[in-house]
């Protein structure tokens, strides 16, 4: 196998998903999971980025890339509220402790 640029990407972008898809299989914090949801979407947007190049229109996947950090930012900020109130309201970070509804 050669590894050219886009060869070496598509290995950049499995890697990072395969990190991501771990993390939110094995992690039970909550800050943990916004992280590895991070991780993902960045994969995701290499991978954007990457087409954009291979059909030559790198504008297309650069600007497309541009809109996904920011939904992304926006996501990461409404988790990390989320995972502050619930620290607040249920005194843990630990998705085991959202299994039960308190009164």
């Amino acid at each position: 196998m050669i590894l050219s640029v886009p060869n070496v990407v598509i290995l950049m972008v499995v890697g990072l998903l395969g990190v991501g898809i771990y993390a939110l299989l094995t992690v039970r914090n909550l800050i943990k999971v916004v992280v590895a949801l991070q991780i993902m979407v960045k994969g995701a947007m290499l991978a954007l980025v990457l087409a954009g190049r291979l059909q030559g229109q790198e504008n297309l996947g650069q600007s497309m890339a541009l809109t996904v950090i920011v939904a992304d930012t926006i996501v990461a900020v409404v988790g990390l509220a989320l995972a502050v109130q619930v620290r607040r309201v249920v005194g843990s970070l630990d998705l085991r402790a959202l299994t039960t509804l308190r009164r």
